[in-house]
């Protein structure tokens, strides 16, 4: 069994279906990502326990970053917009080209940027997927 630091990850911004291209999103602190099915019963008179069957699928993600007008990436994640988003949980495959990441097309749905006068500006990012996030073994 492999185990991963978070050390490593990356999340880009576009670039081609099932490639590693896109533009970076800089300055990241960290990522998550969620997968979700929806159920519907299918409890039948007779049944003790209740039966449920899967529907549909869904995802949303996020990204904490340190703010950076003037990343491309950052500037990319503008609320209402529809992207195409990359997690990369292992960094790129400059490491070891069986490893995983995750694509998806998805609409930013927030950007609420934070400041302290003893810390840096920072940044969280929400992401609603629209359609299903796939995982990709990265290629060199």
């Amino acid at each position: 069994m492999a185990t991963h630091t978070g050390r490593d990850g990356i999340v880009k911004v576009g670039g081609t279906t099932g490639q590693e291209d896109g533009t970076v999103v800089a300055n990241l602190r960290s990522f998550s990502i969620e997968e979700t099915a929806d159920t519907v019963e299918y409890t039948t008179m007779g049944l003790a326990a209740k039966v449920f069957l899967p529907t549909t699928t869904s995802f949303t993600g996020s990204a904490d970053v340190y703010w950076d007008e003037g990343d491309a990436g950052q500037t990319a994640l503008a609320v209402g917009s529809s992207v195409t988003i990359k997690f990369f949980p292992e960094g790129d495959s400059t490491v070891d080209p069986a490893d995983t990441f995750y694509q998806g097309s998805a609409i930013v749905t927030g950007v609420s940027r934070s400041a302290s006068f003893d810390g840096m500006v920072e940044a969280s990012i929400t992401l609603q997927g629209s359609g299903a996030l796939t995982d990709y073994t990265a290629t060199p």
